[in-house]
Protein backbone atom coordinates (compact mmCIF):
# COMPACT_ATOMS: atom_id res chain seq x y z
CA UNK A 1 0.00 0.00 0.00
CA UNK A 2 1.16 3.49 -0.84
CA UNK A 3 1.58 6.18 1.81
CA UNK A 4 2.97 9.72 1.57
CA UNK A 5 3.91 11.95 4.50
CA UNK A 6 4.81 15.59 5.07
CA UNK A 7 6.31 16.14 8.53
CA UNK A 8 8.43 18.63 10.41
CA UNK A 9 8.35 21.15 13.24
CA UNK A 10 5.42 23.37 14.11
CA UNK A 11 4.90 26.61 12.14
CA UNK A 12 7.13 25.49 9.24
CA UNK A 13 4.31 25.44 6.68
CA UNK A 14 3.33 21.76 6.39
CA UNK A 15 -0.43 22.28 6.10
CA UNK A 16 -0.24 24.92 3.38
CA UNK A 17 2.18 22.86 1.31
CA UNK A 18 0.09 19.71 1.82
CA UNK A 19 -2.99 21.31 0.25
CA UNK A 20 -1.09 22.16 -2.93
CA UNK A 21 0.53 18.71 -3.08
CA UNK A 22 -2.72 16.85 -2.40
CA UNK A 23 -4.45 18.64 -5.28
CA UNK A 24 -1.66 17.68 -7.68
CA UNK A 25 -1.28 14.09 -6.46
CA UNK A 26 -4.92 13.13 -5.97
CA UNK A 27 -4.30 12.72 -2.26
CA UNK A 28 -6.39 12.84 0.90
CA UNK A 29 -4.86 14.28 4.06
CA UNK A 30 -4.63 12.38 7.35
CA UNK A 31 -3.86 14.70 10.25
CA UNK A 32 -0.81 13.50 12.17
CA UNK A 33 -1.34 15.74 15.20
CA UNK A 34 -2.15 14.35 18.63
CA UNK A 35 -4.21 17.39 19.61
CA UNK A 36 -6.25 17.93 16.44
CA UNK A 37 -8.25 14.82 17.34
CA UNK A 38 -10.06 16.83 20.05
CA UNK A 39 -13.24 18.74 19.26
CA UNK A 40 -13.36 22.41 20.15
CA UNK A 41 -9.58 22.81 20.09
CA UNK A 42 -9.29 24.59 16.76
CA UNK A 43 -7.22 27.75 16.98
CA UNK A 44 -4.48 26.46 19.28
CA UNK A 45 -3.96 23.28 17.26
CA UNK A 46 -4.00 25.12 13.91
CA UNK A 47 -6.68 22.90 12.42
CA UNK A 48 -7.26 23.28 8.69
CA UNK A 49 -9.92 25.84 7.80
CA UNK A 50 -13.30 24.93 6.34
CA UNK A 51 -12.07 26.27 3.01
CA UNK A 52 -9.06 23.94 3.04
CA UNK A 53 -11.23 20.97 4.02
CA UNK A 54 -13.53 21.79 1.11
CA UNK A 55 -10.58 21.73 -1.30
CA UNK A 56 -9.09 18.43 -0.09
CA UNK A 57 -10.62 15.65 2.06
CA UNK A 58 -9.17 15.71 5.59
CA UNK A 59 -9.32 12.88 8.10
CA UNK A 60 -8.56 12.24 11.79
CA UNK A 61 -9.84 15.63 12.96
CA UNK A 62 -12.41 16.25 15.72
CA UNK A 63 -12.67 12.59 16.71
CA UNK A 64 -13.34 12.88 20.46
CA UNK A 65 -14.22 15.32 23.24
CA UNK A 66 -11.31 16.85 25.19
CA UNK A 67 -11.92 14.61 28.22
CA UNK A 68 -11.64 11.38 26.19
CA UNK A 69 -8.78 8.97 26.80
CA UNK A 70 -7.44 8.84 23.23
CA UNK A 71 -4.20 6.88 22.78
CA UNK A 72 -1.61 6.33 20.06
CA UNK A 73 -3.12 2.87 19.59
CA UNK A 74 -6.52 4.47 18.90
CA UNK A 75 -4.93 6.80 16.38
CA UNK A 76 -2.99 4.02 14.70
CA UNK A 77 -6.07 1.83 14.28
CA UNK A 78 -8.07 4.63 12.67
CA UNK A 79 -5.18 5.69 10.44
CA UNK A 80 -4.54 2.11 9.31
CA UNK A 81 -8.19 1.67 8.30
CA UNK A 82 -8.21 4.96 6.39
CA UNK A 83 -4.97 4.20 4.55
CA UNK A 84 -6.44 0.92 3.33
CA UNK A 85 -9.73 2.55 2.29
CA UNK A 86 -8.05 5.41 0.43
CA UNK A 87 -5.73 3.04 -1.42
CA UNK A 88 -8.71 0.92 -2.46
CA UNK A 89 -10.27 4.04 -3.99
CA UNK A 90 -7.05 4.58 -5.97
CA UNK A 91 -6.32 7.76 -4.07
CA UNK A 92 -3.14 8.59 -2.14
CA UNK A 93 -3.23 8.84 1.67
CA UNK A 94 -0.94 11.59 2.96
CA UNK A 95 0.03 11.93 6.63
CA UNK A 96 0.57 15.59 7.52
CA UNK A 97 1.69 16.82 10.91
CA UNK A 98 4.35 16.98 13.55
CA UNK A 99 3.53 14.39 16.22
CA UNK A 100 6.52 12.09 15.90
CA UNK A 101 5.13 9.17 17.85
CA UNK A 102 1.90 9.10 15.83
CA UNK A 103 3.88 9.24 12.58
CA UNK A 104 6.21 6.44 13.69
CA UNK A 105 3.38 4.25 14.96
CA UNK A 106 1.78 4.38 11.50
CA UNK A 107 4.71 4.26 9.07
CA UNK A 108 6.54 1.57 11.05
CA UNK A 109 3.28 -0.21 11.89
CA UNK A 110 4.01 -0.54 15.59
CA UNK A 111 2.46 -3.73 16.90
CA UNK A 112 0.75 -2.18 19.89
CA UNK A 113 -0.57 -4.95 22.08
CA UNK A 114 -3.50 -3.95 24.30
CA UNK A 115 -1.99 -2.29 27.35
CA UNK A 116 -3.84 -2.40 30.66
CA UNK A 117 -4.76 0.72 32.56
CA UNK A 118 -6.10 1.70 35.93
CA UNK A 119 -7.74 5.07 36.57
CA UNK A 120 -6.73 5.18 40.24
CA UNK A 121 -3.10 4.40 39.45
CA UNK A 122 -3.13 7.03 36.69
CA UNK A 123 -4.54 9.70 39.01
CA UNK A 124 -1.88 8.96 41.63
CA UNK A 125 0.87 9.21 39.02
CA UNK A 126 -0.61 12.46 37.64
CA UNK A 127 -0.57 13.95 41.13
CA UNK A 128 3.02 12.85 41.60
CA UNK A 129 3.92 14.35 38.22
CA UNK A 130 2.52 17.68 39.39
CA UNK A 131 4.86 17.59 42.39
CA UNK A 132 7.99 16.05 40.89
CA UNK A 133 8.06 15.21 37.18
CA UNK A 134 11.89 14.75 37.10
CA UNK A 135 11.62 12.25 39.94
CA UNK A 136 8.89 10.36 38.10
CA UNK A 137 11.02 10.23 34.97
CA UNK A 138 13.96 8.91 37.01
CA UNK A 139 11.71 6.10 38.22
CA UNK A 140 10.79 5.23 34.63
CA UNK A 141 14.50 5.13 33.74
CA UNK A 142 14.97 2.58 36.54
CA UNK A 143 11.88 0.48 35.82
CA UNK A 144 11.93 0.56 31.99
CA UNK A 145 15.14 2.09 30.55
CA UNK A 146 14.14 1.08 27.00
CA UNK A 147 10.91 3.08 27.18
CA UNK A 148 12.61 5.98 28.96
CA UNK A 149 15.16 6.26 26.14
CA UNK A 150 12.35 7.09 23.69
CA UNK A 151 10.42 9.45 26.00
CA UNK A 152 11.62 12.97 26.69
CA UNK A 153 11.98 13.96 30.36
CA UNK A 154 9.24 16.63 30.11
CA UNK A 155 6.67 14.45 28.31
CA UNK A 156 4.36 14.07 31.25
CA UNK A 157 1.63 12.20 29.38
CA UNK A 158 3.88 9.41 28.12
CA UNK A 159 5.85 9.11 31.38
CA UNK A 160 2.64 8.63 33.33
CA UNK A 161 1.27 6.16 30.80
CA UNK A 162 4.46 4.08 30.74
CA UNK A 163 4.60 3.85 34.52
CA UNK A 164 0.89 3.08 34.71
CA UNK A 165 1.36 0.09 32.39
CA UNK A 166 4.44 -1.05 34.32
CA UNK A 167 2.50 -0.91 37.57
CA UNK A 168 -0.69 -2.58 36.35
CA UNK A 169 0.80 -5.19 34.00
CA UNK A 170 3.82 -6.05 36.06
CA UNK A 171 6.04 -5.89 32.96
CA UNK A 172 7.85 -3.09 31.10
CA UNK A 173 5.85 -0.75 28.91
CA UNK A 174 8.41 -1.31 26.11
CA UNK A 175 7.67 -5.04 26.05
CA UNK A 176 4.28 -4.32 24.44
CA UNK A 177 5.76 -2.62 21.35
CA UNK A 178 7.16 -4.20 18.17
CA UNK A 179 7.72 -2.73 14.69
CA UNK A 180 6.90 -3.81 11.15
CA UNK A 181 8.32 -1.10 8.83
CA UNK A 182 7.53 -3.04 5.65
CA UNK A 183 3.75 -2.54 5.73
CA UNK A 184 3.67 0.56 3.49
CA UNK A 185 5.45 1.83 0.39
CA UNK A 186 6.42 5.17 1.91
CA UNK A 187 7.44 8.52 0.45
CA UNK A 188 8.19 10.89 3.34
CA UNK A 189 9.08 14.58 3.07
CA UNK A 190 10.31 16.79 5.89
CA UNK A 191 10.24 20.58 6.05
CA UNK A 192 12.91 22.47 7.95
CA UNK A 193 14.34 25.98 8.34
CA UNK A 194 17.25 27.66 10.11
CA UNK A 195 16.57 28.15 13.79
CA UNK A 196 16.18 31.94 13.61
CA UNK A 197 13.66 31.64 10.75
CA UNK A 198 11.66 28.93 12.51
CA UNK A 199 11.60 30.83 15.80
CA UNK A 200 10.36 33.98 14.03
CA UNK A 201 7.55 31.95 12.44
CA UNK A 202 6.63 30.54 15.85
CA UNK A 203 6.45 34.03 17.36
CA UNK A 204 4.22 35.20 14.51
CA UNK A 205 1.99 32.13 14.73
CA UNK A 206 1.40 32.50 18.49
CA UNK A 207 0.56 36.19 18.05
CA UNK A 208 -1.84 35.33 15.22
CA UNK A 209 -3.55 32.64 17.29
CA UNK A 210 -4.12 35.08 20.14
CA UNK A 211 -5.54 37.66 17.73
CA UNK A 212 -7.82 34.96 16.31
CA UNK A 213 -9.30 34.28 19.76
CA UNK A 214 -7.16 31.57 21.38
CA UNK A 215 -7.74 32.91 24.89
CA UNK A 216 -11.49 32.94 24.33
CA UNK A 217 -11.32 29.37 22.98
CA UNK A 218 -9.45 28.16 26.07
CA UNK A 219 -11.80 30.05 28.41
CA UNK A 220 -14.81 28.45 26.70
CA UNK A 221 -13.36 24.97 27.18
CA UNK A 222 -12.59 25.79 30.82
CA UNK A 223 -16.17 26.91 31.45
CA UNK A 224 -17.34 23.56 30.04
CA UNK A 225 -15.24 21.75 32.64
CA UNK A 226 -12.21 20.89 30.52
CA UNK A 227 -9.22 21.69 32.70
CA UNK A 228 -5.86 20.41 33.85
CA UNK A 229 -4.71 17.66 34.23
CA UNK A 230 -6.63 16.35 31.18
CA UNK A 231 -4.20 15.18 28.49
CA UNK A 232 -5.83 17.47 25.94
CA UNK A 233 -5.29 20.49 28.16
CA UNK A 234 -1.54 19.79 28.24
CA UNK A 235 -1.41 21.08 24.65
CA UNK A 236 0.77 24.08 23.93
CA UNK A 237 -1.19 27.26 24.48
CA UNK A 238 -3.98 25.61 26.41
CA UNK A 239 -1.89 24.67 29.45
CA UNK A 240 -0.30 28.12 29.74
CA UNK A 241 -3.56 30.03 29.26
CA UNK A 242 -5.32 27.83 31.81
CA UNK A 243 -2.60 28.78 34.27
CA UNK A 244 -3.45 32.42 33.55
CA UNK A 245 -7.18 31.78 34.00
CA UNK A 246 -6.42 30.11 37.33
CA UNK A 247 -4.55 33.23 38.43
CA UNK A 248 -1.15 31.55 38.57
CA UNK A 249 0.51 34.00 36.17
CA UNK A 250 -0.14 37.13 34.16
CA UNK A 251 -1.30 37.03 30.56
CA UNK A 252 2.08 38.37 29.45
CA UNK A 253 3.83 35.57 31.33
CA UNK A 254 1.51 32.98 29.80
CA UNK A 255 2.16 34.23 26.26
CA UNK A 256 5.91 34.26 26.84
CA UNK A 257 5.67 30.68 28.14
CA UNK A 258 3.72 29.57 25.06
CA UNK A 259 6.39 30.95 22.75
CA UNK A 260 9.23 29.51 24.82
CA UNK A 261 7.70 26.04 25.07
CA UNK A 262 6.76 26.03 21.38
CA UNK A 263 10.37 26.77 20.44
CA UNK A 264 11.51 23.87 22.61
CA UNK A 265 8.88 21.62 21.10
CA UNK A 266 9.99 22.48 17.57
CA UNK A 267 13.55 21.54 18.48
CA UNK A 268 12.38 18.18 19.83
CA UNK A 269 10.31 17.55 16.70
CA UNK A 270 13.32 18.10 14.47
CA UNK A 271 15.42 15.78 16.63
CA UNK A 272 12.76 13.06 16.38
CA UNK A 273 12.24 13.25 12.63
CA UNK A 274 15.96 13.59 11.83
CA UNK A 275 16.41 10.04 13.08
CA UNK A 276 14.35 8.71 10.17
CA UNK A 277 16.68 8.31 7.20
CA UNK A 278 13.75 7.77 4.81
CA UNK A 279 12.69 11.41 5.03
CA UNK A 280 13.71 13.75 2.17
CA UNK A 281 14.27 17.23 3.61
CA UNK A 282 13.36 20.59 2.07
CA UNK A 283 14.40 23.98 3.50
CA UNK A 284 11.45 26.40 3.47
CA UNK A 285 13.75 29.40 3.99
CA UNK A 286 14.85 29.04 0.38
CA UNK A 287 11.40 30.15 -0.87
CA UNK A 288 9.07 33.00 0.07
CA UNK A 289 6.11 30.65 0.50
CA UNK A 290 6.33 26.93 1.44
CA UNK A 291 3.74 26.28 -1.29
CA UNK A 292 6.49 27.06 -3.82
CA UNK A 293 8.04 23.72 -2.86
CA UNK A 294 5.00 21.84 -4.20
CA UNK A 295 6.75 21.10 -7.49
CA UNK A 296 9.86 19.33 -6.17
CA UNK A 297 7.95 17.72 -3.31
CA UNK A 298 5.31 16.27 -5.65
CA UNK A 299 8.03 15.14 -8.03
CA UNK A 300 9.77 13.24 -5.21
CA UNK A 301 6.55 11.63 -3.97
CA UNK A 302 5.31 10.82 -7.45
CA UNK A 303 8.61 9.26 -8.51
CA UNK A 304 8.95 7.24 -5.29
CA UNK A 305 5.39 5.89 -5.32
CA UNK A 306 4.70 5.79 -9.04
CA UNK A 307 1.94 8.38 -8.72
CA UNK A 308 0.98 10.73 -11.53
CA UNK A 309 1.53 14.43 -10.79
CA UNK A 310 -1.05 16.82 -12.23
Amino acid sequence: MRLAAIVGPTAVGKSRLAIHCALRLGAEILSCDSMQVYRGMDIGTAKPSREDRALVPHHLLDLVEPDADFTVADYQARARQLIEEINRRHRLPMLVGGTGLYYQAVVDDYQLAPMPGDAAVRRALEEEAERDLPGLYARLQWEDPVAAASIRPRDRKRIVRALEVCRVAGRPFSSFQKRNPQRYHLAAVGLTAPREVLYQRIEQRVDAMLQAGLLEEVAGLWRRGFDLPLNSMQALGYRQLLSYLHGRCTLEEAVAAIKRETRRYAKRQLTWFRRDGRIRWFDVSEVEDPAELAGPVCEHIGRTLGVRVE
